[in-house]
């Protein structure tokens, strides 16, 4: 039976990938995006339906979901990425404290806004159409566990969010997870800024020696949201390809 599936911030990348491997199900899925010509792209290239919405703003996600039918089967909180990256005003040389602890504070709520509030949101947006079986997934990283700044700490947000929604939505059936992947290659994530040897780097810390792929979190997504992971719920789960392992 087909499922109705929402991926937020699914113009490309890995958003893409799992808009792809739920469409290949013959679900239906919804994919939304900023840039409309990006998105509309990605959209007719999967079979999926795009809609426009920056899910930070609270108006933008009302209007997705009052579009949204009677019922959602799998929200993938997919929408974000690290803003650090975004150009920053360079600090004049006779800038004050004032001035630096504003660009501070801008910085680390851009981060909070794409990533976290982006997924509270939208979850809360939809919560009363999630039914019984279904599955919200949430894309965190591994820089939560490594130190990895205002973004790290915006995505070990997400966790700490997760645990308690998924306590909240699990008695009527509905699973919670976060899915925390490390470097994943074939993404703009690092906005053309990634040197070879940083790369080089990144593939090292893997005990598989390869870097991550798109497919990688797609099909995890796609087992998270499977009858096969109905006892699964309020746990992150790391594809790294060992580079951060647990126990």
């Amino acid at each position: 039976m087909a499922r109705n599936v929402l991926i937020t911030g699914a113009s490309g990348g890995i958003g893409r990938a799992i808009a792809a491997r739920f469409v290949a199900d013959g679900d239906t899925v919804v994919i939304t995006g900023r840039n409309a010509d990006r998105l509309q792209r990605a959209a007719a290239e999967v079979g999926a339906q795009g809609v426009v919405c920056d899910a930070a703003d609270p108006a933008q996600v009302a209007a997705l979901s009052d579009g949204l039918g009677d019922t959602l089967d799998v929200l993938v909180n997919n929408a974000g990425g690290n803003t650090d990256f975004e150009d920053q005003p360079e600090d004049e040389d006779n800038a004050n404290c004032r001035v630096m602890l504003e660009r501070l504070a801008a910085s680390w709520r851009a981060n909070l806004d794409a990533n976290l509030i982006s997924a509270v949101l939208t979850t809360h947006a939809v919560a009363d159409r999630l039914a019984p079986g279904g599955s919200v997934i949430s894309i965190g990283t591994i820089g939560a566990e490594r130190g990895g700044g205002s973004y790290g700490a915006a995505k070990a947000a997400v966790a700490s969010w997760n645990a308690y929604l998924s306590a909240e939505i699990g008695p009527r059936g509905v699973t919670a997870n976060v899915i925390s992947p490390g470097y994943i290659a074939d993404t703009n994530f690092f906005r053309d800024r990634l040197t070879s040897q940083r790369r080089d780097n990144l593939i090292a810390a893997t005990h598989d020696k390869r870097p991550g792929r798109p497919d990688d979190i797609a099909e995890t997504a796609h087992f998270l949201a499977s009858p096969g992971a109905r006892h699964i719920t309020g746990q992150i789960i790391h594809v790294n390809g060992g580079a951060f392992t647990t126990r």
